[in-house]
Protein backbone atom coordinates (compact mmCIF):
# COMPACT_ATOMS: atom_id res chain seq x y z
CA UNK A 1 0.00 0.00 0.00
CA UNK A 2 1.64 3.53 -1.32
CA UNK A 3 1.23 6.03 1.83
CA UNK A 4 0.19 9.18 0.35
CA UNK A 5 0.63 12.90 2.23
CA UNK A 6 -2.12 13.60 4.03
CA UNK A 7 -1.55 17.52 2.98
CA UNK A 8 -1.39 15.79 -0.58
CA UNK A 9 -4.60 13.31 -0.44
CA UNK A 10 -6.22 16.58 0.98
CA UNK A 11 -5.58 18.32 -2.75
CA UNK A 12 -6.18 15.11 -4.55
CA UNK A 13 -9.72 15.17 -3.01
CA UNK A 14 -11.05 18.54 -4.33
CA UNK A 15 -10.38 17.57 -7.74
CA UNK A 16 -8.40 20.13 -8.65
CA UNK A 17 -4.61 19.70 -8.94
CA UNK A 18 -1.24 20.80 -9.80
CA UNK A 19 0.01 17.49 -9.84
CA UNK A 20 3.66 16.63 -12.36
CA UNK A 21 6.04 13.70 -12.39
CA UNK A 22 9.81 13.98 -11.67
CA UNK A 23 12.47 11.63 -12.92
CA UNK A 24 15.69 11.01 -10.62
CA UNK A 25 18.26 9.36 -12.57
CA UNK A 26 22.03 8.35 -11.26
CA UNK A 27 24.26 7.18 -13.78
CA UNK A 28 27.30 4.13 -12.75
CA UNK A 29 29.42 7.18 -12.64
CA UNK A 30 28.09 8.94 -10.17
CA UNK A 31 26.15 11.68 -11.76
CA UNK A 32 22.64 12.67 -11.20
CA UNK A 33 20.39 14.16 -13.66
CA UNK A 34 16.63 15.23 -12.98
CA UNK A 35 13.83 15.24 -15.29
CA UNK A 36 10.27 17.20 -14.98
CA UNK A 37 6.94 17.23 -17.17
CA UNK A 38 6.22 20.33 -15.52
CA UNK A 39 7.27 23.70 -17.42
CA UNK A 40 9.63 25.08 -14.70
CA UNK A 41 12.63 23.81 -13.32
CA UNK A 42 11.90 22.67 -9.79
CA UNK A 43 14.72 22.36 -7.27
CA UNK A 44 14.01 19.59 -4.78
CA UNK A 45 16.88 18.42 -2.15
CA UNK A 46 19.59 20.16 -3.86
CA UNK A 47 19.27 18.74 -7.65
CA UNK A 48 17.31 21.02 -10.16
CA UNK A 49 14.59 19.02 -12.18
CA UNK A 50 14.20 20.43 -15.75
CA UNK A 51 11.32 20.88 -17.73
CA UNK A 52 11.03 18.13 -20.32
CA UNK A 53 10.72 19.28 -23.80
CA UNK A 54 11.71 15.66 -25.09
CA UNK A 55 11.19 12.96 -22.52
CA UNK A 56 8.21 11.49 -21.68
CA UNK A 57 7.28 8.49 -19.59
CA UNK A 58 4.74 5.55 -20.17
CA UNK A 59 2.73 2.92 -18.12
CA UNK A 60 3.82 1.76 -15.48
CA UNK A 61 3.41 -1.27 -14.31
CA UNK A 62 3.74 -3.24 -10.34
CA UNK A 63 2.62 -6.23 -8.96
CA UNK A 64 2.38 -6.98 -5.58
CA UNK A 65 4.02 -10.12 -5.39
CA UNK A 66 7.62 -10.74 -7.07
CA UNK A 67 7.21 -10.10 -10.45
CA UNK A 68 9.36 -7.35 -12.11
CA UNK A 69 8.03 -3.80 -11.93
CA UNK A 70 8.32 -2.43 -15.74
CA UNK A 71 7.99 0.78 -17.18
CA UNK A 72 9.46 2.89 -20.08
CA UNK A 73 10.43 6.59 -20.92
CA UNK A 74 10.82 8.04 -24.38
CA UNK A 75 12.90 11.55 -25.38
CA UNK A 76 14.57 13.06 -27.76
CA UNK A 77 18.15 13.50 -27.76
CA UNK A 78 19.81 16.98 -26.14
CA UNK A 79 23.15 18.21 -25.74
CA UNK A 80 22.42 19.25 -22.56
CA UNK A 81 21.81 16.35 -20.76
CA UNK A 82 21.34 12.66 -22.88
CA UNK A 83 23.73 12.71 -26.04
CA UNK A 84 23.85 9.98 -28.40
CA UNK A 85 27.46 9.86 -27.94
CA UNK A 86 26.53 9.16 -24.19
CA UNK A 87 24.31 6.31 -24.83
CA UNK A 88 26.50 4.46 -27.41
CA UNK A 89 29.28 4.67 -24.81
CA UNK A 90 27.14 3.05 -21.92
CA UNK A 91 27.03 5.50 -20.23
CA UNK A 92 23.14 5.35 -19.32
CA UNK A 93 23.09 1.63 -19.00
CA UNK A 94 21.75 0.42 -15.74
CA UNK A 95 21.34 3.89 -14.57
CA UNK A 96 19.13 3.83 -11.33
CA UNK A 97 15.44 5.46 -11.90
CA UNK A 98 13.30 7.14 -8.78
CA UNK A 99 9.95 8.36 -10.24
CA UNK A 100 7.71 10.96 -7.90
CA UNK A 101 4.37 12.59 -8.80
CA UNK A 102 4.76 15.80 -7.03
CA UNK A 103 2.67 18.56 -6.14
CA UNK A 104 4.60 21.52 -7.90
CA UNK A 105 2.84 23.80 -5.86
CA UNK A 106 4.10 22.26 -2.81
CA UNK A 107 7.34 20.20 -3.88
CA UNK A 108 7.59 18.64 -0.27
CA UNK A 109 4.52 16.76 -1.32
CA UNK A 110 5.19 13.95 -3.35
CA UNK A 111 4.72 9.89 -4.13
CA UNK A 112 7.44 7.44 -4.83
CA UNK A 113 5.93 5.85 -7.59
CA UNK A 114 8.84 3.46 -9.39
CA UNK A 115 12.04 2.34 -8.78
CA UNK A 116 14.52 0.23 -10.62
CA UNK A 117 17.26 0.71 -13.57
CA UNK A 118 17.52 2.31 -16.88
CA UNK A 119 17.58 -1.46 -19.43
CA UNK A 120 17.44 -1.70 -22.96
CA UNK A 121 17.66 1.37 -24.77
CA UNK A 122 16.55 1.95 -28.62
CA UNK A 123 18.27 4.86 -30.34
CA UNK A 124 17.69 6.80 -33.45
CA UNK A 125 19.00 9.48 -35.33
CA UNK A 126 17.32 12.21 -32.91
CA UNK A 127 15.36 10.16 -30.06
CA UNK A 128 15.63 7.14 -27.64
CA UNK A 129 13.40 4.76 -26.05
CA UNK A 130 14.27 3.00 -22.91
CA UNK A 131 12.90 -0.02 -20.91
CA UNK A 132 12.63 0.90 -16.91
CA UNK A 133 13.20 -2.58 -15.12
CA UNK A 134 11.93 -2.79 -11.24
CA UNK A 135 14.50 -3.63 -8.38
CA UNK A 136 13.48 -6.97 -8.67
CA UNK A 137 14.88 -7.60 -12.23
CA UNK A 138 18.13 -9.08 -11.08
CA UNK A 139 16.23 -12.01 -9.34
CA UNK A 140 14.98 -13.05 -12.47
CA UNK A 141 18.51 -13.76 -14.07
CA UNK A 142 20.32 -16.72 -14.88
CA UNK A 143 22.77 -17.97 -13.01
CA UNK A 144 25.65 -20.84 -13.43
CA UNK A 145 26.41 -22.59 -16.28
CA UNK A 146 24.50 -24.45 -19.19
CA UNK A 147 25.73 -28.39 -19.84
CA UNK A 148 26.74 -28.45 -23.35
CA UNK A 149 29.37 -30.11 -25.43
CA UNK A 150 30.35 -26.74 -26.96
CA UNK A 151 33.08 -24.70 -25.07
CA UNK A 152 31.80 -21.44 -23.23
CA UNK A 153 34.86 -19.30 -23.04
CA UNK A 154 35.98 -16.85 -25.49
CA UNK A 155 39.02 -17.70 -26.95
CA UNK A 156 42.20 -16.31 -25.21
CA UNK A 157 40.62 -15.25 -22.30
CA UNK A 158 41.28 -16.18 -18.72
CA UNK A 159 39.22 -18.97 -18.62
CA UNK A 160 40.42 -20.59 -21.98
CA UNK A 161 44.00 -19.40 -21.62
CA UNK A 162 45.36 -19.96 -25.21
CA UNK A 163 47.95 -17.96 -25.94
CA UNK A 164 46.66 -15.53 -28.89
CA UNK A 165 50.22 -13.60 -28.59
CA UNK A 166 52.18 -16.25 -30.13
CA UNK A 167 53.08 -15.95 -33.82
CA UNK A 168 51.07 -19.51 -34.72
CA UNK A 169 47.63 -17.34 -33.65
CA UNK A 170 48.39 -14.03 -34.57
CA UNK A 171 48.65 -12.22 -38.21
CA UNK A 172 49.42 -8.44 -39.59
CA UNK A 173 47.96 -7.58 -42.46
CA UNK A 174 46.46 -4.54 -44.78
CA UNK A 175 43.48 -3.96 -46.44
CA UNK A 176 43.84 -4.39 -50.59
CA UNK A 177 40.26 -3.81 -51.80
CA UNK A 178 36.79 -3.16 -50.09
CA UNK A 179 34.53 -5.56 -51.21
CA UNK A 180 31.92 -4.16 -48.94
CA UNK A 181 31.06 -2.30 -45.81
CA UNK A 182 31.54 -6.04 -44.14
CA UNK A 183 34.12 -7.78 -46.91
CA UNK A 184 37.55 -6.69 -47.70
CA UNK A 185 40.93 -8.35 -49.22
CA UNK A 186 44.22 -8.34 -47.28
CA UNK A 187 47.86 -8.74 -48.13
CA UNK A 188 50.30 -10.08 -45.39
CA UNK A 189 48.34 -13.25 -43.95
CA UNK A 190 49.62 -16.34 -47.03
CA UNK A 191 51.17 -18.25 -44.63
CA UNK A 192 47.47 -19.28 -43.04
CA UNK A 193 45.77 -21.96 -43.60
CA UNK A 194 41.41 -21.35 -44.87
CA UNK A 195 39.40 -20.81 -42.34
CA UNK A 196 42.16 -20.07 -39.77
CA UNK A 197 40.66 -16.68 -38.56
CA UNK A 198 37.22 -17.65 -38.84
CA UNK A 199 35.21 -16.68 -35.40
CA UNK A 200 38.41 -14.36 -34.96
CA UNK A 201 38.72 -10.90 -34.40
CA UNK A 202 40.12 -8.07 -35.97
CA UNK A 203 41.85 -5.24 -34.06
CA UNK A 204 42.57 -1.99 -36.18
CA UNK A 205 45.80 -0.46 -35.93
CA UNK A 206 43.99 3.41 -35.97
CA UNK A 207 41.75 1.52 -32.57
CA UNK A 208 38.95 -0.54 -32.49
CA UNK A 209 38.25 -4.39 -33.32
CA UNK A 210 35.56 -6.37 -35.16
CA UNK A 211 34.72 -10.20 -35.00
CA UNK A 212 35.48 -11.88 -38.23
CA UNK A 213 32.05 -14.17 -39.96
CA UNK A 214 34.87 -15.78 -42.61
CA UNK A 215 38.08 -16.24 -43.66
CA UNK A 216 39.31 -17.79 -47.05
CA UNK A 217 42.89 -17.60 -48.05
CA UNK A 218 43.57 -17.15 -51.58
CA UNK A 219 46.90 -17.39 -52.43
CA UNK A 220 48.69 -13.95 -51.87
CA UNK A 221 45.52 -12.01 -51.13
CA UNK A 222 42.90 -13.40 -48.02
CA UNK A 223 39.44 -12.75 -47.87
CA UNK A 224 37.85 -11.58 -44.80
CA UNK A 225 34.43 -11.05 -43.61
CA UNK A 226 33.05 -9.41 -40.38
CA UNK A 227 29.80 -9.71 -38.52
CA UNK A 228 28.86 -6.27 -38.32
CA UNK A 229 30.01 -3.28 -41.23
CA UNK A 230 32.95 -0.80 -40.48
CA UNK A 231 34.62 1.80 -42.18
CA UNK A 232 36.88 -0.25 -44.62
CA UNK A 233 39.55 1.63 -46.75
CA UNK A 234 42.51 0.34 -48.92
CA UNK A 235 45.65 0.68 -47.43
CA UNK A 236 44.50 0.54 -43.23
CA UNK A 237 46.32 -1.75 -41.14
CA UNK A 238 45.04 -4.66 -38.45
CA UNK A 239 45.96 -7.31 -36.28
CA UNK A 240 43.77 -10.38 -36.76
CA UNK A 241 43.41 -13.62 -34.18
CA UNK A 242 42.64 -17.16 -34.58
CA UNK A 243 39.13 -18.01 -34.41
CA UNK A 244 37.56 -20.82 -32.22
CA UNK A 245 34.40 -22.29 -33.15
CA UNK A 246 34.07 -24.02 -29.50
CA UNK A 247 34.44 -27.67 -30.36
CA UNK A 248 36.50 -29.97 -28.98
CA UNK A 249 38.32 -31.20 -31.59
CA UNK A 250 38.90 -27.63 -32.53
CA UNK A 251 40.39 -27.08 -28.83
CA UNK A 252 42.55 -29.93 -29.64
CA UNK A 253 43.89 -30.26 -32.90
CA UNK A 254 44.05 -26.40 -33.24
CA UNK A 255 45.32 -25.12 -29.84
CA UNK A 256 46.38 -28.22 -27.88
CA UNK A 257 44.46 -26.74 -25.09
CA UNK A 258 41.81 -29.56 -23.90
CA UNK A 259 42.62 -28.83 -20.54
CA UNK A 260 40.78 -25.86 -20.32
CA UNK A 261 38.67 -27.04 -22.40
CA UNK A 262 35.17 -25.41 -20.98
CA UNK A 263 32.55 -28.19 -22.33
CA UNK A 264 31.20 -31.52 -21.74
CA UNK A 265 32.40 -33.37 -25.16
CA UNK A 266 31.46 -36.54 -23.83
CA UNK A 267 28.08 -35.44 -22.55
CA UNK A 268 25.54 -38.68 -23.91
CA UNK A 269 22.45 -36.59 -26.22
CA UNK A 270 18.68 -37.49 -26.95
CA UNK A 271 20.02 -40.94 -29.06
CA UNK A 272 21.59 -42.53 -26.23
CA UNK A 273 18.74 -41.97 -23.20
CA UNK A 274 16.73 -43.47 -25.43
CA UNK A 275 18.75 -46.33 -26.85
CA UNK A 276 17.68 -49.72 -25.78
CA UNK A 277 19.79 -52.78 -25.57
CA UNK A 278 21.46 -54.21 -29.23
CA UNK A 279 20.90 -57.70 -29.79
CA UNK A 280 24.18 -59.52 -29.87
CA UNK A 281 25.82 -56.47 -28.58
CA UNK A 282 27.37 -56.83 -24.29
CA UNK A 283 24.09 -55.78 -22.60
CA UNK A 284 26.08 -56.12 -19.25
CA UNK A 285 25.65 -52.32 -18.33
CA UNK A 286 28.93 -50.85 -18.67
CA UNK A 287 29.98 -48.13 -20.27
CA UNK A 288 28.92 -47.24 -24.43
CA UNK A 289 32.64 -45.05 -24.82
CA UNK A 290 34.52 -47.90 -24.26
Amino acid sequence: MRAIPAALAARLATGVTTLCTIWRVERRDAQAFGFSDHDRPLEIDGLVYEPLSGLGGGVIEKGADLSIDSASVAGALSSEAITLADLARGLWDGARVDIWTLDWADPSLKVHVFAGRLGEARRGAAAFEAELRGLQAPLNAPFGRVFSRFCDADVGDARCGAALIAPTYRGAGTIVEALSARAFTASGLAAFADGWFADGRVHWTFGGAADVLAHRAGGALATIELYDAADLAPAQTFEITAGCDKRFATCRAKFDNTANFRGFPHMPGPDAVIAGPVQGGDNDGGSRNT
